[in-house]
């Protein structure tokens, strides 16, 4: 079934303040409203009603207030719509739809190839009278070109015939946004992974690709271009004699070219070559001599990309991630090879995983979300 779109009804400033409160509350009293808002207790009053009167917010029970008397508790009524969050990873397809309070409402994960499929899936099991709010496609290349004689444009993507695919499953009529995956994982460190707590740090991706994500004051840098963090356009290699490659950092640090120098290096006494960084990283923590050799070798490259990061940003944390980056049995090489080529910075792993990225597009998705609905406010109370 297709999902709802409509357009959010137009709301007075305050009634916009009110929903935008209880969206990042989940539930609240209108005293707390009123704290919450900056906003008196009478037009607080006045603007729950006018949700309610939309179905944008809706009774949840009552709570003590601790003087005797119990206060109505409310939440986001059925109208306040849902979002969806689509990671377009290099092997599977990651989709999650969730109410603008960030609820959890539907799950779908597939392959790359599938990807159209996995976006249906996800699409027909959100409930079916919630307006469907906004989009938020993550994908491994991001660009925001110029338009000749005009500022910068809207970010578009470079995903070839897979985004083209999944485009065309998604509903019509409903905002789009494409958005830089290391960036989304990024945020998902930032609130809910190993840089809670961190308003400045960077995230630095390390799988079938390299990608960083940069956090300043709490907020994603995206660039002018919307490229900052593309570690892969670094030059390299950088020497007498020879001459940088378009995106050669990326093809010597990046995944493939880690399995390869394990084949190269690896000896026939030692059984068979591991065929992916996952049966690598096994083999190395049971302590196989060839596999650990190739492992710290590659800890040692991403110390010193680590090294190149830190000397641009001055981070202060590094957040290790990616299909081969998250591995904790880096991290002694990394911090060793960073502390000999810089000065201290934190170095920890991902906790967040394989589901970071469509874990912050969700995230972003809702704020986008929230956006839709709050932007129509502009009536004076």
């Amino acid at each position: 079934m297709e999902p709802d779109v409509a357009r959010a009804p137009r709301l007075t400033e305050s009634a916009g303040a009110v929903f935008a409160v209880l969206a990042g509350a989940g539930r609240a009293t209108r005293p707390q409203l009123a704290s919450l808002a900056g906003l008196s207790k009478p037009t607080v009053s006045a603007a729950v009603a006018e949700l309610e009167g939309v179905r944008l917010a809706a009774h949840s029970g009552t709570a003590s207030s601790g003087t005797g008397r119990n206060a109505a508790v409310y939440r986001l009524g059925p109208s306040a719509g849902a979002v969806l969050a689509v990671d377009l990873g290099p092997a599977l397809t990651r989709v999650r739809g969730c109410a603008l309070d960030g609820t959890l409402l539907a799950e779908a994960t597939g392959s790359r190839a599938g990807a159209a499929d996995v976006v249906r899936e996800a699409l027909d099991a959100l409930p079916a009278d919630a307006p469907l709010r906004t989009i938020v496609v993550a994908v491994g290349d991001v660009t925001a070109p110029r338009k000749e004689g005009a500022g910068m444009r809207p970010a578009t993507a470079k995903a070839g015939p897979v985004f083209d695919a999944v485009a065309v499953a998604l509903p019509p009529g409903v905002p789009v946004h494409v958005e830089n995956n290391v960036n989304c994982a990024a945020l998902a460190e930032l609130h809910e992974g190993a840089a809670r707590g961190r308003n400045t740090f960077g995230y630095l991706r390390i799988g079938v690709g390299i990608g960083l994500g940069i956090v300043v004051g709490g907020q994603v840098l995206s660039g002018a271009n919307g490229a900052a963090g593309e570690l892969a356009r670094l030059p390299y290699p950088w020497d007498d004699g020879r001459e940088p490659r378009h995106e050669a950092l990326e093809e010597y640090i990046g995944a493939r070219s880690l399995l390869r120098r394990a084949a190269e290096a690896w000896p026939d006494t030692d059984g068979p070559c591991p065929d992916t960084a996952e049966q690598l990283f096994a083999l190395a923590a049971q302590g196989r001599a060839a596999a650990r050799a190739v492992v710290d070798r590659h800890a040692v490259d991403v110390g010193r990309l680590a090294a190149a990061v830190t000397a641009v940003l001055d981070p202060g944390l590094v957040v290790l991630g990616g299909s081969t980056g998250a591995y904790p049995q880096l991290l002694q090489g990394v911090r060793a090879e960073l502390a000999r080529l810089s000065w201290p910075t934190e170095v920890v792993s991902s906790t967040v995983g394989d589901l970071g990225t469509v874990v912050g597009a969700a995230r972003l998705a809702v704020s986008r979300g929230v956006q839709t609905v709050t932007e129509s406010a502009g009536a004076k109370d």
